[in-house]
């Protein structure tokens, strides 16, 4: 919720601390960088430290950063809390989804916690913009953040009374120049795609894209000969386990990548109020609910990679019913294909998530925990950028000819985007707006839908690879007391 708590504010605190165009940017996405980048190394700091210790002082610096960022005076002090609230964040999705690894040795029951667990990312980010948009109704912008508070307390007081503690009772040294360089390949790569995604190609995001690849390579060279790396290499020889992160990096490219276009046609095409378009957006979370359930229970009887293959071929079907879509489309058309779209990835993001996890030694879980999200994080940028870049090429070359008799710069801002062009038709003649708004609206449409083709494609190749590479794979099976003990990672004493 809190990556997506700041779409309504923007304008608000924008008014209030006037940051630059820039300020603005990092405003938004330094959250997502370092949480993207120091996933892997804070799940792997849990194994050492302990995951609910982990879990704690992740809580106690989210709710913090939370405070700082609701009285922030300055863009300055605004872009650090939330850089500190990225940094915690990445606490927090590896810390729960070890424990649960840990806390649920039957497999059924494991599933099960791992679909509320997918459901309660999903609707949490579903409810980020309706909640902003209700408080911002009656109090400042800060508030927002607020709203952290709260939640901290509840982890800060109920967690040790829940949560058993568990680590890696010989973790041997924390490698510290491997975190490093997780941390210096990731950011650069997120960053020059979401670059690349905002002003297209150029050979200075090219470059910082390469200049990431680059270190990864390092980061990989280094886990090989580190007698304590970050990640277990080994994991990736286990079919199971690299085809579920593949799996994972290929449905959130094409959702998020896609789900961009829908939320912006519910707003300005078919013309709701943001808050309007946020409750329309429910129907989604609340279908990946669903079909959670679904999975956790099929995968009783079904091998996970059909189950997984069939969630793909569902997304598909959701993807064509949004090449369906027209400007004058009703707007069920587009509430019941994200939504057929999300129900799909429902199905398939918590059983990829329970191979990954069960692949990894119960000692080793946090690392691996923190590899799922990463891959979310970078399939969702990958989306983002390349489907989005498609979406608004088509749009750029159908909109020309409405911007034609219009000044230079009115005619560049309305073929930059559709926000654009809705705004430079605000300033015109009733007649020349009503034109081009009907223009753009067509234009951006026929975007969305050839971005719909190519995301349902990518979901029918994902379903397809998962069909075959997770064939032989079984249904994880439970892992009993005794073997957590002989590991060392059976819950430690009370008083640790």
């Amino acid at each position: 919720m809190d990556m997506t708590v700041l779409y309504f504010a923007l304008p608000f605190l924008s008014a209030s601390l006037e940051p630059s165009a820039t300020q603005q940017l990092w405003i938004v996405d330094i959250y997502a960088f370092m949480l993207a980048g120091l996933l892997i190394a804070m799940g792997t700091l849990g194994d050492h430290i302990g995951r609910r210790k982990l879990l704690m002082i992740g809580a106690v610096v989210f709710g913090a950063s939370s405070l700082a960022a609701a009285y922030a005076s300055s863009a300055e002090l605004l872009i650090l809390a939330r850089a500190v609230l990225g940094m915690s964040g990445a606490v927090l999705a590896p810390s729960t989804l070890a424990l649960i690894r840990n806390m649920f040795h039957d497999p059924n029951q494991r599933r099960t916690a791992i679909a509320i667990w997918t459901a309660g990312l999903s609707g949490g980010a579903a409810l980020g913009p309706i909640v902003s948009g209700a408080l911002l109704e009656e109090f400042w912008w800060g508030s927002v953040f607020l709203i952290n508070i709260p939640v901290t307390i509840l982890i800060l007081v109920f967690g040790p009374m829940l949560l058993p503690e568990y680590r890696d009772p010989e973790p041997g040294r924390f490698d510290f120049l491997g975190a490093v360089l997780s941390l210096a390949a990731i950011l650069p790569v997120i960053y020059g795609i979401k670059e690349l995604a905002d002003d297209g190609f150029a050979w200075e995001h090219a470059a910082v894209i390469a200049a990431g690849l680059v270190i990864g390579a390092l980061f990989v060279m280094r886990q090989r000969r580190a007698p304590n790396p970050l990640i277990d290499l080994s994991l990736f020889r286990d079919r199971g386990f690299t085809a579920s992160i593949g799996v994972n990096l290929v449905a959130l490219f094409a959702m998020v990548g896609f789900l961009l276009f829908a939320t912006q046609w519910i707003q300005l095409v078919y013309g709701l109020s943001p808050l309007e378009a946020g409750l329309w957006t429910l129907p989604a979370p609340l279908a990946v609910a669903v079909t959670t359930s679904v999975a956790v229970g099929l995968a009783k009887k079904v091998r996970p990679g059909y189950i997984i293959a069939v969630g793909m071929v569902v997304a598909s079907a959701g993807f064509a019913i949004m090449t369906q879509l027209r400007a004058d489309s009703d707007l069920a058309v587009a509430v019941i294909g994200a939504s057929v779209l999300s129900a799909g990835v429902g199905m398939a993001i918590p059983l990829t998530a329970d191979l990954i996890v069960s692949a990894a030694p119960a000692e080793r879980v946090g690392a691996a925990a923190a590899l799922p999200e990463t891959s979310n994080q970078l399939g969702g940028a990958l989306g983002v950028a390349i489907l989005g870049s498609i979406g608004a090429a088509v749009y750029t070359r159908d909109v020309a000819d409405s911007t034609s008799g219009l000044p230079p710069e009115a005619a560049e801002a309305a073929e930059g985007s559709l926000g654009g062009a809705t705004e430079v038709a605000a300033h015109l003649p009733d007649d020349a707006g009503d034109s081009l708004v009907q223009a753009a609206g067509e234009a951006f449409t026929r975007g969305m839908n050839l971005s719909a083709a190519v995301g349902g494609a990518v979901m029918l190749v994902g379903a397809v690879g998962a069909a075959v590479l997770l064939r032989h794979v079984g249904t994880p099976g439970a892992t009993d007391e005794a073997d957590l003990t002989k590991t060392g990672t059976a819950p430690a004493p009370a008083s640790e």
